[in-house]
């Protein structure tokens, strides 16, 4: 079975755009519009990887993060940090709250796969 891929962002947009990519790369989808409903999902449905928007309604990506990475059962998840926050303190942020891979968008489709792919070989 394709490996499933969690996509959170509260721009319904551009989750439909990413899984669409994801698709068309042998990849499955499934989508949140914010951090809880994030959590709940990985907890739940087992993602192999997931790609984390930082800001967002409920509970932004960046806390979300934290507390997958502080759960023994979701932190062995890969977790990819998918924002438009392109800045040094974003990445330096992103590896505090214990993202596995740090991108900022916009991302080109056969990159984001290709990132995937590698986060998938190391785990």
């Amino acid at each position: 079975m394709p490996p499933l891929i969690l996509i959170v962002d509260d721009n319904a947009d551009a989750r439909e755009m990413y899984a669409l990519y994801l698709a068309h790369a042998g990849f499955r989808a499934a989508e949140a519009a914010d951090g809880e409903t994030a959590i709940e999902m990985a907890k739940r449905d087992r993602p192999d990887v997931i790609l984390m928007d930082a800001t967002m309604p409920r509970l932004d990506g960046w806390e979300a993060a934290r507390r997958l990475k502080g759960d023994a059962d979701t932190r062995g998840i890969p977790l990819i940090m998918l924002t438009a926050h392109a800045f040094a303190e974003h990445r330096d942020r992103a590896a505090a709250v214990g993202a596995d891979l740090f991108l900022a968008k916009p991302v080109l489709p056969d990159a984001l796969a290709l990132e995937i792919r590698k986060v998938l070989a190391q785990s």
